[in-house]
């Protein structure tokens, strides 16, 4: 496993929930950071900051400028945010182009963010269910959406760009992400008022700070090719236990492996071996939310 601290990181997406953290991240380690972001913003912290669009070959070229690993975090993140056309071309189009650029820039780390959206559960207008929990990295995937789709070729394309340039691309499989007292709290309420909600993402979470560090181990620890990482917080947000819900709404769902209490229904094992990955924030409810 390499070591090598990057000397300057690009991050794409960089105002957004996960870039801010992983900036945040990156500066209290000290290495300095170039943001590439769609509209200007004057509170990043990083000290290059490049405006436009991560899907045109010529921005992302002047962003890597100096720059020798990527964090790749710009996406339209769900499917009703635009049209279908929109989501699966923009989102596959940045990933490409900065993959590229970065290859033919000579960066050898980088790591993009996929979705546990891919699996196609989150966002089906029809009734899914995995084929088996917990969920890793060989589910066959049962993708109906333009962005689940276009996570699926964006890893593809990471495994393609590994074999053209060479060196580690690592694709992270993100569930819902969030703060610990804003977005986390609020999905938290909505999972003990009504379970069923939080069904087709597995009631998985994972803290930001998290997610920041996943994107750091991504960047240093693994070897050469493409890895795709399901990384989650080893509960869940619901606030019963995972196989009475597994019980009530996947109840045909072959388990491979007991979930006791809380235990999340996402094997994270391939991330603890290629990254060393373990959440560190686990979310604690408020009491009076509880059922």
């Amino acid at each position: 496993m390499t070591s090598a601290v990057p000397q300057r990181v690009l991050v794409t997406g960089a105002a957004g929930l996960i870039g801010r953290a992983v900036l945040a991240d990156l500066a209290d380690r000290g290495v300095p950071a170039t943001a590439l972001v769609l509209e200007a913003a004057d509170d990043l912290a990083a000290n290059r900051v490049v405006v436009g669009d991560a899907g045109d070959p010529e921005i992302v070229r002047a962003a890597l400028a100096g720059v020798d690993a990527v964090v790749h975090l710009a996406a339209i993140p769900a499917p009703h945010l635009d049209t279908a056309q929109a989501v699966f071309t923009r989102n596959t189009r940045a990933t490409f182009a900065v993959l590229e650029e970065a290859g033919r820039a000579g960066v050898r780390r980088a790591v993009i963010a996929s979705s546990f959206s891919v699996t196609g559960l989150p966002w089906a207008d029809v009734d899914l269910h995995p084929a088996y929990v917990p969920v890793d990295e060989r589910l066959p995937l049962q993708v109906t959406d333009a962005y689940a789709l276009s996570k699926q070729t964006d890893e593809a394309t990471a495994e393609m760009m590994a074999h053209r340039h060479g060196g580690s691309v690592v694709a992270l499989r993100l569930p819902f992400v969030g703060q610990h007292d804003d977005r986390l709290a609020r999905r938290a309420a909505e999972f003990a008022q009504d379970p069923g909600s939080g069904a087709k993402d597995l009631w998985s979470y994972l803290d930001v700070r998290d997610a920041a560090r996943a994107c750091w181990l991504g960047l240093t620890r693994p070897g050469p090719g493409a890895h795709v990482l399901f990384v989650a917080a080893d509960d869940i947000l619901a606030p019963f236990p995972t196989e009475e819900l597994l019980d009530r709404y996947h109840p045909d769902v072959p388990r491979r492996a007991k979930l006791p209490g809380r235990t999340s229904a996402i094997d994270v094992q391939a991330a603890r071996d290629v990254l060393g990955f373990e959440a560190e924030h686990r979310f604690v409810a408020d009491p009076a939310l509880l059922p």
